[in-house]
């Protein structure tokens, strides 16, 4: 039977460590090595030299979780940065919970645990949400019900993973952010895209400001032509409503005769397959 996962560090941590302090081990630093499966591929070097300077004032007070793998070797699943700042700071040991987790669990549980202390940067969240549902077979709703996010959100953050490598980049260095990123989405042609994402960096354009050029770019002969008519506001947010709870854009096209049409968007067939399990009930 699969374990259940899915709940963070309250899943990594039996009942019966967190009250008592002697299931907390002291593990040899050296015995410990990284999990390759750590979803964060950036480690910031301020952030990592102050806490260096926490752990030299006052030692590492949250214990990291780590398996065994074999004789005095362990592996990490959550707790990398305290690992990499305990060693910089000179420390022969470190506090450890020893977790009994088979590879395959051990995996499923670092991506969440780290999913679930939002302190990723969002390409690292994507990528970690993209992981567990090549991994492990999820569905974007079984992936929201275990990381604790909305389908919308999860959805959101795969469709970055879309934009070009350079957007993805400055994403990842904190220089756009994901509502930037779904501004850019609006426009297909990657070519575009980077143009105005280097617009959004030197010009500090905003969320709203950053859709609205998108939107332009997008469909320059439209907006040449002719401007486009204010939408009514219960059409405007109806439509929000809905790109929320399907996690896509979507157009309501209401008519003066009280007849209309709802234009739903898709970006893969793995999207269409998760647009139609929500509407087919």
């Amino acid at each position: 039977m699969k374990p259940a996962l899915g709940k963070g560090l309250s899943a990594l941590i039996p009942e019966k460590a967190r009250g008592k302090t002697k299931e907390i081990l002291e593990l040899d630093i050296k015995s410990i090595t990284p999990n390759e499966y750590q979803p964060r591929t950036v480690f910031n070097d301020a952030a990592l030299n102050d806490l260096v300077a926490s752990i030299k004032e006052k030692g590492v007070i949250q214990p990291v979780i780590a398996r065994k793998i074999a004789g005095d070797s362990y592996q990490l699943i959550a707790g990398e940065r305290r690992w990499r700042a305990a060693k910089i700071a000179g420390l022969r040991a470190i506090p450890a919970i020893v977790k009994e987790a088979a590879p395959a669990e051990a995996l499923e549980l670092a991506l969440i645990e780290n999913i679930q202390r939002e302190d990723l940067n969002p390409i690292e969240t994507a990528g970690a949400f993209q992981r567990l549902i090549n991994d492990f077979k999820l569905t974007h709703d079984d992936l929201s019900k275990k990381v604790g996010k909305d389908r919308a959100t999860v959805t959101n953050y795969l469709r970055i993973l879309k934009l070009p490598a350079g957007i993805r980049k400055w994403i990842a260095e904190g220089s756009l952010s994901i509502g930037h990123a779904k501004a850019l989405l609006q426009v297909e042609n990657q070519r575009l895209r980077i143009s105005i994402a280097k617009k959004i960096i030197q010009n500090g354009l905003s969320v709203r400001e950053a859709e609205t050029l998108s939107k332009k770019t997008a469909s320059p002969a439209a907006s040449r032509s002719r401007p486009e008519p204010p939408k009514d506001p219960q059409i405007a947010s109806l439509e929000e409503k809905l790109m929320h709870s399907l996690g896509t854009k979507v157009h309501l096209i209401h008519k003066s005769n009280k007849q209309g049409k709802i234009e739903i968007e898709y970006y893969s067939l793995e999207e269409l397959d998760r647009l139609l399990e929500i509407l087919i009930i």
